[in-house]
């Protein structure tokens, strides 16, 4: 069994996260201990109890450890026989932030892995926005050989969550990143969302307008999302 200290560096979930991950992907257990002791509450949240049991289920692993403001956890993991689950977020919890402990041992699957979320947040405090985890993350993934799909059906924000997203997560064979040479200029997106309680108001489209005062003068083509 692997031994970490979640107190290590910022001492914060991103230390969980990545351990199991690569503990479901490796199939060796881990311990990790003093999570989140850098943090205001320490200890896991109801989003990172939500990852870390979700995880489980898609690999069949045993957890211990797995309760409300625990600072110690010990995961066993199993192999992948499930294709689909669902996870449903009571709270504005972050979804890519679940999604970065599943999408790993996933991509080692022998079939195409589906994961739907019922709540949870796209867009909220201290996590990468669905848009950068679509637009950004993902797509330095497909330069190793990952193919992952991500349908956002009803986006979720802070406090109260109510996202409804689909994923889809492709066997792949994985080969080393090659960031030395930039690609090609394209285009700049612009993507401009906002909670239906701010619809009446036109935030999002406010946004937008903001945005165009700021890009127009560069003269570049544009490609605008309302959301």
């Amino acid at each position: 069994m692997i031994e970490i200290d979640g107190s290590f560096g910022e001492g914060g979930g991103q230390i969980l996260r990545t351990a199991t991950a690569l503990s479901a992907v490796k199939k060796i257990p881990c311990r990790v201990f003093n999570i989140r002791k850098g943090r205001e509450k320490p200890g896991l949240q109801t989003q990172h109890l939500l990852g870390l049991r979700a995880l489980a289920e898609l690999c069949n692993g045993r957890l211990e450890g797995d309760y409300l403001n625990s600072t110690e956890i010990k995961f066993y993991p199993g192999q992948i026989t499930k294709e689909k689950i669902a996870i449903k977020i009571p709270t504005a919890g972050s979804i890519t932030l679940i999604l970065q402990t599943l999408i790993p041992v996933s991509l080692f699957s022998k079939k195409p892995i589906e994961i739907s979320f019922e709540g949870g947040a796209t867009d909220t405090f201290f996590s990468p926005t669905i848009d950068h985890f679509r637009y950004v993350f993902l797509k330095i993934l497909e330069k190793m050989g990952a193919k992952v799909e991500i349908e956002v059906i009803k986006r979720g924000y802070y406090p109260e969550g109510g996202s409804k997203i689909f994923v889809k997560i492709f066997p792949s064979k994985l080969k080393p990143l090659n960031l030395i040479e930039r690609e090609g200029f394209q285009k700049i997106l612009v993507i401009s969302g906002a909670s239906e309680f701010l619809k009446n108001k036109k935030v999002a489209e406010r946004q937008l307008m903001g945005a165009r005062e700021i890009l127009n003068p560069l003269k570049l083509p544009i490609e605008e999302k309302v959301e």
